[in-house]
C-alpha cells in the first residue's frame, strides 16, 4: 500500500476498479455455469451414440462374419474395394457463448450397393447397410466430441480468469479501499480533533481578553 495515496480521488477509483471485478466475475461465472451445461449435454449425447456405435458394430461384425463364412473372405474382400468413401458432407458453426463448436451436415438417405448381386448374398447386404448406418454415427460422434472438447478448454479458460478475479484482483482493491477508508477516517477523526481545539482556544481567548 506504500505506492498508493490516501486520497478521495484513488478511493473512487478503487472502489470503481473494485465494483468492475465483482461484475467481471459475476458474468465469468455465469458464462462457466452455461458452458458446463452445454458441455455436460453434449456429453450424455456422446454417450448415447457411443452405444448406438457399440450396438451396431456387434451386429455388422457378426454380419461379416456370416458374410466370410457363406462368401469367402477373398470375395468379401473385394467387393469391400469398390464400396467409396463417404466425404459428402459440410462442416458448419454455431457459437455457443462465444465458442464456435461445429455442426456436420450431411443427407442420410439409403445407400445403393456398389457390388452385383449375384455373387453376394443376404449377408452381404446386412454388412453393407450395418457399416453404412455406422458411418452416419461417426460423423455425429465426431461432432459432439469436437464440441465438448471445444467448450471444455473454454470451460478451464473461463475458471482461470474467475479464480484471478475471485482470488487476487477482488482481495486485492477490497484491501485498497479498506486502507484508503481507514486513512481518510483516521485524518477526519485528527482534523476533527484540532478543529475542537482550536475553537476551544478561540473560546478561552474570547472568555478572557
Amino acid at each position: 500500500m506504500e505506492n498508493i495515496a490516501p486520497t478521495k480521488s484513488n478511493l473512487i477509483s478503487a472502489k470503481s476498479t473494485l465494483e468492475f471485478s465483482k461484475k467481471g466475475y459475476e458474468l465469468l461465472d455465469q458464462k462457466r455455469n452455461v458452458l458446463i451445461r452445454e458441455m455436460m449435454a453434449y456429453v450424455d449425447k456422446a454417450k448415447d451414440i457411443q452405444e448406438m456405435i457399440n450396438k451396431k458394430f456387434e451386429e455388422a461384425y457378426e454380419a461379416l462374419r456370416m458374410a466370410n463364412i457363406t462368401m469367402g473372405v477373398s470375395t468379401v474382400e473385394e467387393i469391400s474395394h469398390t464400396v467409396p468413401e463417404n466425404g459428402q458432407f459440410n462442416l458448419l458453426f454455431k457459437s455457443v457463448m462465444g465458442v464456435e463448436v461445429p455442426i456436420v451436415r450431411y443427407d442420410k438417405k439409403h445407400k445403393e450397393p456398389t457390388y452385383s448381386f449375384y455373387q453376394t448374398n443376404t449377408a452381404m447386404d446386412i454388412v453393407f447397410i450395418k457399416f453404412s448406418e455406422i458411418t452416419y454415427l461417426i460423423m455425429e460422434y465426431a461432432e459432439v466430441e469436437n464440441a465438448v472438447f471445444k467448450l471444455a478448454m473454454e470451460i478451464k479458460k473461463t475458471q482461470k480468469r474467475a479464480n484471478a478475479l475471485q482470488n487476487i484482483q477482488i482481495p486485492k482493491y477490497e484491501e485498497i479501499v479498506k486502507y484508503i477508508q481507514d486513512v481518510l477516517e483516521e485524518k477526519d477523526r485528527e482534523d476533527f480533533f484540532r478543529l475542537k481545539v482550536v475553537k476551544k482556544k478561540s473560546q478561552r481567548k474570547k472568555a478572557n481578553p
